[in-house]
């Protein structure tokens, strides 16, 4: 008994990995069957919503917004849901899921460049040779000619980095700006009843909203996809950094981006260059000197 509960923070680090990886897969399967990135966010903010706000409901703690919470979710929305999902769907089309995948890595090393920037962190030779490794992954996946598939997808690389842009300065904002009266989970619901305020008059304004057809098609399947593994592996993840610390559960973004690279194999046979590959074994590397140590 007592070793299948020390198994227990691992296996739920492997779940969120494998579920998160998917949704890289989930999201081109999304975009190539009419999806809109306006849409798909929209419709994804919904479902993440409603299960969310159960899941807190279920717990006994209620979500309630209070004038002082509307600023800060704004701005959480923004960077957290609207800005970069919408980024990453237009990139989506036009990038393999397994590159997409890649990109995320570069969330820890942007977040520690800021943090750097604004004296939050420390110098440090280690987690800046991380900040290299990260650049010249990067620059594997954009700068050789028969790195992609297409050559024409470079920008589109680069507009996903964007969105872990917006991630890197979701995490800066969260650790100066707290909420200090609600948990994790509420922030979460909140963040996203905001997003879904902001989306769906510019899904409307850009003609980009779509309705659910019965049946449902690979379209709204691979939306309800997206939108549960974004409540569910969140919530994993909050329940993994309380009981195992967030050193612990950091380490789930190995797993998210291999785990992406692979779900986009299987399901949409992608064959990867030298460069990616390379491109992937250096962001992992970047990740492990950036990550922090426990103390």
């Amino acid at each position: 008994m007592k070793s299948l509960l020390r198994l227990l923070p691992w296996l739920g680090l492997l779940l969120m990995g494998v579920l998160w990886g998917l949704s890289f897969s989930f999201t081109r399967m999304a975009v190539e069957n009419g999806g809109t990135p306006l849409g798909i966010a929209f419709w994804q903010t919904i479902i993440s919503s409603i299960i969310l706000l159960s899941f807190s409901s279920v717990r006994g703690r209620h979500f309630t917004l209070r004038s002082h919470h509307i600023g800060p979710f704004i701005i959480i929305a923004l960077l957290g849901v609207a800005l970069p999902s919408v980024a990453f769907y237009i990139a989506a089309s036009r990038v393999p899921s397994g590159v997409l995948a890649i990109t995320v890595t570069l969330v820890p090393i942007l977040t520690y460049c800021m943090a750097l920037s604004m004296r939050i962190e420390a110098f440090s030779m280690i987690r800046i040779s991380g900040v290299l490794c990260g650049t010249i992954a990067i620059l594997l996946l954009v700068l050789p000619t028969n790195s992609l598939p297409d050559t024409a997808a470079t920008p589109w690389v680069l507009l996903a980095c964007l969105s872990s842009l917006c991630y890197a300065a979701e995490n800066i904002y969260l650790a100066r700006q707290t909420i200090s009266d609600i948990g994790p989970i509420r922030i979460a619901c909140g963040m996203n009843l905001m997003a879904i305020a902001l989306l769906g008059p510019l899904a409307l304004a850009f003609d980009q909203m779509f309705l659910p057809a019965l049946p449902f098609s690979i379209l709204e399947w691979s939306v309800i996809g997206l939108g549960s593994i974004t409540a569910i592996a969140y919530t994993l993840y909050v329940l993994t950094v309380n009981r195992s610390g967030p050193v612990f559960a950091s380490q789930v973004g190995y797993l998210v981006t291999i785990s992406g690279v692979f779900w986009g194999i299987a399901i949409f046979a992608e064959v990867h260059s030298n460069w990616v590959w390379a491109s992937l074994a250096l962001m992992m590397i970047g990740l492990a000197l950036v990550s922090p140590r426990n103390r």
